[in-house]
């Protein structure tokens, strides 16, 4: 799960890299589908070290109060391979409704099982999550842009249990 944010004149790119999730889903049958993610707050990447320190404090994520970040599907409408994911997602205690751009990316046999691929796209607003820190800079605006663009690529291996 990758994100971007203006950052004075350009913008940022970040990841989270412990997270997990499951979907259960017949891929004949989509609109049925339920997903969960749970993302480790505390595993934010920007490849810079003072920045990550930063985004993990109380102005941003607050890990050690909010330790994950939550995703619980409601709906799924399908369009051939093309999909609206409806889902709450719980930041910082918050929790409000969102709406993800889904794509079926593939279907894939490997020596581990069947895979199947999808990616997902967003805008988040991070204020109303309680993510306001920012700060004004010289000539006018903010440090900070208020929408977060979030891009999710899965690969997800079907469970034999």
């Amino acid at each position: 799960m990758s994100f971007r944010i203006r950052h004075f004149v350009t913008k940022v790119r970040g990841k989270f890299t412990d997270f997990r999730g499951t979907i259960t889903a017949d891929p004949q049958a989509w609109q049925d589908a339920a997903i969960e993610v749970e993302i480790r707050t505390a595993s934010i990447d920007t490849d810079n070290e003072k920045r990550d320190n930063h985004l993990r404090s109380t102005e941003f994520f607050a890990v050690d109060r909010f330790p994950t970040i939550r995703f619980r599907s409601t709906r799924v409408d399908r369009r051939g391979d093309d999909a609206k994911i409806y889902g709450l997602l719980t930041m910082r205690g918050v929790t409000k409704p969102v709406v993800l751009d889904g794509h079926f990316t593939g279907l894939a046999h490997s020596s581990d099982g069947e895979r199947v691929g999808f990616e997902a796209t967003t805008t988040l607003d991070r204020t109303v999550y309680g993510v306001t820190w920012n700060r004004a800079v010289e000539g006018g605006g903010a440090m900070l842009g208020d929408d977060v663009e979030v891009e999710i690529s899965v690969e997800a291996v079907r469970s034999t249990k």
